[in-house]
């Protein structure tokens, strides 16, 4: 696959505990991404963060949380990326969900020891 030289940045945040028809949300995006053949999906835990409603939430031993921050991030070309948005839209209930256009600078993998790009 070419790599195009702009792209846009689909970013989620949400908690890690969100769920989505029985499995974690950011699983649930990030299979849903895979299935709309998008370029790829990644997905960050953070150690500590808060959102609309200020309640904070942190790794920290005296103040564990159970609904630490999670951030998903899906770059693509723009055209696949806002034809992705509603169907991130219905997934999302609690969250905030961002773009941006991105400078693709490099995509490549290796497969059976040799890089394709």
């Amino acid at each position: 696959m070419k790599c195009p030289d702009r792209g846009e940045l689909l970013r989620i945040f949400i908690g890690d505990s969100d769920m989505h028809e029985g499995r974690p949300l950011y699983e649930a995006i990030v299979l849903r991404a895979r299935e709309c053949h998008l370029a790829g999906a990644t997905v960050f835990r953070g150690s500590m963060g808060f959102g609309q409603n200020s309640i904070m939430h942190s790794s920290k031993i005296l103040e564990l949380s159970s609904d630490l921050p999670v951030v998903i991030e899906i770059i693509d070309t723009e055209q696949r990326i806002r034809d992705f948005v509603p169907v991130v839209e219905a997934m999302v209930k609690d969250g905030l969900v961002t773009l941006e256009a991105v400078e693709v600078i490099k995509y490549s993998s290796r497969t059976n020891g040799k890089e394709n790009e």
